[in-house]
């Protein structure tokens, strides 16, 4: 059982290294999950004797006005045999023999987080005593209660002092140590009014009461102690701390003891009650007590622990990895950065992630379409084919076919295809550029950093221009070729398709008449579709070789070619974290720590039993 003890010692004092003094933040606290003996009290209580009584040693700030201005976590360690000494977190491997030098360590430590002021501090000092005369035990030193402010304090220190306390008394897990003096109105008991009012049914408090010797004659505190006057779940403990004058003679604590003992002994009021008075008593009581707290709280605290590592490895992941502080570390996490967003957008173009399916659009639906919509027929009407031929033969009509005329119908057509030739193009970069968009938003790393995030998109988005510029040009240059060169072959079976329907020898007179002229348009038109049959394949093949397949292959090359020229501070602007993410990563970090090693210390508890 007393392992269980030294565990949350451990805890505590790991919360507290690592920033966890269970105030209200942003952060998840083991801090308040802990069981822990808060020790309450208003200002000459006797709560300070009543310490140093249960500890044995003389080792507390006195003095008048506040005394105690920060948490003192005060962790009792018994030893089986050697010298006392006693240690302080804030001072590892340095052990306190004279505890005088105790004392005032625990002053200047005080006035270092508060300053030479009588400020308080929530942010608790760590103390810890190992000694053959303690039993295993943590108990929390609290400000003493107030009523009034006094000279060099503000006049909210009343307030403030009341809200630290019940900010660690409110808590399910705290066990209150409420100190009252017998010889005031147990109705006027700062401690009990407070306890009251966070723990109603006494279920958390246990009330002890001091300088029952000094009361006045004919008075006793047996009423309080029997709990008739002020009922508690657990019995009331009487104390008896050494006098002013004892400690100013520096009256040894083991005498001090012995003479409490002798009080109870030896007073007939009290003489029943012997056997559950005293500082020895309670420190027994109150070990015991917290033992089997501590152990029936043990299952939800690992449970809290495991699902609270989840969550911060879950947030942490999600905030990303800190920067490097060095230019090679720093051009690093931009190349993999860039590089994760480069496969994503890949992804998106192989068909793993959606959106590529729209450029087989463009291919398939949208660019025949367009082809289609093409008005040859206005191109080939019966005006504008007598206007070309006659045109075309210019003085000298033509012999036996009007080729120039054929020639230059051909590419009135054909120059129309440039219009979809280069839509195409257009539909297909709008594509890849909506992708490069949604490609940003899932790398989840580049939300980190807006600059980055803004320069490979500026970066993604120049290399898809300077892809469809070069894609408008092959893609163009297809269709000139179409107009630069025609296929003879079809116009070799002219004579044949004449010979089934006219015959070719006509007299100039009539080689300009309706027939000869619609047959010269069915002829364009028919060459005219064989070539956009041709086109739709090829122009496609173009747009994905010099787009598609070079948004694959290149996206990123001139941006990274850039990076390797660019000096620390460039590369540090591109890694402009928001300083608020930093600071919650760093505590999130921090707090990961503090769980994981209290995962350890239960884990290493659970196997040793």
């Amino acid at each position: 059982m007393e392992s269980l003890i030294t565990l949350v010692n451990k805890l505590q004092r790991a919360c507290t290294a690592l920033g966890d003094h269970g105030e209200e933040s942003a952060l998840p606290t083991l801090w308040d999950s802990l069981p822990a003996i808060a020790v309450v009290g208003g200002q000459s209580s006797g709560k300070s004797s009543v310490l140093e009584s249960i500890v044995g040693k003389d080792f507390l700030p006195r003095g008048s006005g506040i005394v105690t201005r920060r948490p003192l976590v005060l962790q009792l360690h018994k030893i089986d045999e050697g010298r006392e000494y006693a240690e302080f977190m804030h001072l590892p491997r340095k052990k306190f023999t004279d505890f005088a030098l105790v004392r005032k360590e625990i002053q200047d430590e005080t006035d270092r987080e508060t300053g030479r002021t009588k400020q308080i501090s929530p942010v608790p000092i760590h103390l810890s005593i190992y000694s053959p005369n303690v039993v295993n035990l943590t108990l929390i030193d609290l400000p003493g209660l107030t009523k009034v402010a006094v000279e060099g304090q503000p006049d909210s220190i009343v307030q403030d002092i009341e809200n630290m306390v019940r900010s660690y008394i409110e808590k399910p897990n705290c066990i209150i140590l409420a100190i009252s003096p017998a010889n005031q109105d147990l109705a006027t008991s700062d401690a009990i009014k407070i306890a009251r009012e966070v723990d109603p049914k006494g279920e958390r408090t246990f009330g002890v009461l001091t300088k029952i010797d000094l009361m006045d004659k004919g008075t006793d505190a047996v009423d309080i102690l029997e709990g008739r006057a002020f009922r508690l779940q657990f019995p009331w403990i009487g104390v008896v701390n050494r006098s002013q004058a004892d400690i100013n003679k520096s009256v040894d604590m083991i005498a001090a003891r012995r003479r409490e003992r002798e009080y109870f002994a030896n007073t007939p009021e009290y003489r029943h009650l012997t056997h559950r008075m005293g500082s020895e008593h309670l420190g027994k009581m109150l070990s015991k007590h917290l033992e089997q707290v501590i152990k029936s709280r043990i299952p939800g605290i690992q449970s809290l622990i495991n699902k609270t590592i989840a969550e911060l490895e879950g947030e942490l992941n999600r905030l990303g990895k800190p920067i490097a502080a060095d230019a090679g570390g720093k051009l690093y996490a931009i190349m993999e950065i860039s590089r994760i967003f480069d496969q994503i957008y890949k992804e998106h173009l192989d068909g793993v992630r959606p959106g590529g399916e729209k450029i087989y659009n463009v291919f398939d639906n949208q660019f025949p379409a367009a082809l289609k919509r093409l008005q040859f027929d206005k191109h080939l009407s019966m005006e504008n084919v007598r206007k070309l031929i006659t045109e075309a033969d210019g003085y000298q009509p033509h012999l036996i076919a009007p080729e120039q005329g054929y020639r230059r119908l051909i590419e009135s057509c054909l120059v129309s295809i440039r219009g979809p030739a280069e839509a195409a193009v257009d539909a297909v970069h709008a594509i890849l550029k909506e992708l490069v968009h949604k490609a940003i938003n899932e790398t989840v790393e580049l939300k980190q950093y807006p600059s980055l995030r803004v320069e490979v998109g500026n970066a993604a988005f120049d290399s898809l221009d300077r892809m469809r510029e070069e894609s408008k040009k092959a893609t163009l240059k297809l269709v000139d070729m179409e107009c630069s060169y025609l296929t003879v072959d079809f116009f070799r079976k002219l004579p044949q398709d004449v010979e089934k329907g006219g015959n070719p020898t006509h007299s100039i007179f009539d080689r300009y008449n309706d027939s000869y002229l619609r047959r010269i348009g069915s002829t364009v038109l028919a060459y005219v579709n064989m070539v956009c049959s041709t086109l739709r394949n090829s122009i496609p093949k173009s747009i994905v070789y010099c787009q598609v397949r070079e948004a694959k292959r290149s996206l990123l090359d001139h941006f990274f070619t850039e990076l390797g020229s660019k000096e620390v501070k460039q590369l540090s602007s591109l890694l402009d974290e928001d300083p608020a993410v930093m600071e919650r990563r760093a505590s999130l970090a921090k707090r990961l720590e503090l769980y994981r090693s209290a995962q350890a210390e239960i884990d290493a508890v659970a196997w040793a039993k």
